[in-house]
């Protein structure tokens, strides 16, 4: 994958966060900027008693093959 092709992805991936997870900010997704660590960390902020939830949609937007197993 070439660096359009993530930017693409990442691009498209907080869209559907935005939409489906709304107490992410224009500036949260700035902040993690693609960051692993900076998106759990974020998660945990705003949806601290829905984190297992969240990450479970966010690993299946990553892949629907390995929805329950891969990190983003």
């Amino acid at each position: 994958m070439n660096a359009d092709q993530l930017k693409g992805k990442w691009m498209q991936f907080k869209g559907d966060l935005k939409e489906k997870w709304g107490k992410f900010t224009d500036d949260d997704l700035q902040q993690i900027a693609g960051s692993y660590d900076k998106f759990v960390g974020k998660v945990q902020e705003r949806y601290g008693d829905r984190k297992s939830e969240l990450m479970k949609w966010a690993n299946a937007k990553r892949s629907p093959s390995r929805a329950a197993s891969a990190p983003l």
